[in-house]
């Protein structure tokens, strides 16, 4: 298992969807929002991810995938 910090950037038409509840379910990782702020338009969260690599990768390729956009910033 590993952690991995990332920050998540969610445009206006993504905040009400479940995308952090999905992203831990569908790829069995465990999800720790350290900070977040979300306005009428947009929201971003620092999330720390842990699971097996491989899980992380795919998680956040579907993320992506969905129309957030994710910044790394550091690899545990």
């Amino acid at each position: 298992m590993v952690k991995k910090l990332v920050i998540l950037n969610f445009p206006r038409e993504l905040l009400k969807e479940p995308i952090i509840h999905n992203l831990g379910q569908q790829f069995c990782l465990v999800t720790n929002i350290h900070l977040a702020e979300i306005t009428e338009d947009m929201g971003w969260f620092k999330i720390e991810l842990e699971g097996e690599p491989r899980q992380i990768e795919e998680g956040l390729a579907w993320v992506m995938s969905r129309g957030v956009r994710v910044e790394t910033i550091t690899e545990c």
